[in-house]
């Protein structure tokens, strides 16, 4: 299933009234992944975690970057229909995160490495649902064409960066979840609902650029 990638209108306003600065966003990444600092999810126990790793990928599109993101398939056990970043477990054979990250956005969607150039690393994030996933963030040259697992991957689309990254864009919601009220953020984008770990990660890239730029 190939897929022409459309970059959707968003909110005129950029991150704090300017363009994303992509040198700084580099300069705020870990060179190596680790689990300490971490994020913790509301609602994560004890409970031995999974690991995984999901790719950050920030497309070089000429007007403004943007974020290529998918929303997985309404019939899936885990997640149905929410909007994430292309990734999954780690499995033995994967050397790193980054391997992992690579080898699940290729199954997912068809993006050649080639196209992918790693720049860093967020802090690991710990999910309620069990996984301690690695963001793994990179930049994406184009043109590139996808090939979407037809099973997992509805629909591959981009939203951009300035939009993820301005704080009018943030919303905070809650929900019950296994008998306790969860908090977790939100971006509602077009007729996208970004939120849960996908928001959380998002969140973590923010965080790190509003720090370095006090």
């Amino acid at each position: 299933m190939s897929a022409a990638i459309e970059v959707l209108p968003g909110s005129t306003t950029e991150a704090n009234g300017n363009a994303v600065d992509l040198d700084q966003l580099r300069q705020v990444l870990s060179v190596e992944p680790a689990s300490s600092p971490c994020v913790l999810e509301d609602g994560v126990g004890d409970e031995e975690l999974l690991p995984a790793a999901v790719l950050f990928p920030i497309v070089r599109r000429n007007g403004e970057p943007t974020v290529l993101l998918t929303q997985r398939t309404a019939h899936l056990r885990d997640h149905p229909g929410q909007v994430s970043f292309p990734g999954g477990r780690c499995e033995a054979s994967d050397p790193s995160p980054a391997d992992t990250a690579l080898r699940e956005t290729s199954e997912e969607i068809g993006l050649s490495s080639a196209h992918v150039e790693i720049i860093g690393y967020l802090p690991e994030y710990r999910t309620a649902t069990g996984f301690r996933v690695t963001p793994v963030v990179a930049m994406v040259t184009p043109p590139f064409d996808l090939q979407l697992d037809a099973f997992e991957v509805a629909e591959a689309f981009e939203v951009p960066l300035s939009f993820l990254m301005d704080p009018a864009n943030h919303q905070r919601h809650s929900l019950h979840y296994r008998g306790k009220l969860r908090h977790y953020y939100a971006m509602p984008f077009g007729d996208y609902f970004i939120w849960g770990a996908t928001a959380g990660i998002i969140m973590s890239l923010y965080r790190a650029l509003e720090v370095a730029g006090r």
